[in-house]
């Protein structure tokens, strides 16, 4: 799963959703710190990749990186049993980009 210090949004809400919560620490993620962030200039300028799931022009654009975009449903008000299916899709994703990327 993705380190959850990682995950930033364009307009992210105060709080993890409680549903996304309960699906990622059943996944072994530890949300103990975690809470939504900014998707800023710098962090984009931070990143090697720069990961989107339906943002579109909302999403700060720094030449010289690496953009994808991954269309999964919002999970907001879904069920859990659709959140686990977001979830496991997002992994899925991962398990794919890691396989391109460099190893260090």
């Amino acid at each position: 799963m993705p380190d959850p210090d990682a995950v930033a949004g364009t307009a992210p809400a105060a709080e993890v959703e409680p549903l996304v919560a309960q699906a990622l620490t059943e996944a072994g993620v530890d949300l103990a710190d975690v809470f939504p962030k900014p998707l800023t200039d710098e962090v984009v300028q931070a990143a090697d990749v720069v990961i989107t799931m339906g943002c579109g022009g909302a999403c700060p654009v720094v030449s010289g990186r690496r953009y994808l975009d991954w269309p999964v449903p919002d999970p907001e008000g879904a069920p859990i049993a659709v959140v686990r299916e977001i979830r496991d899709a997002i992994d899925a994703h991962i398990t794919d980009l890691l396989t391109t990327l460099p190893s260090t």
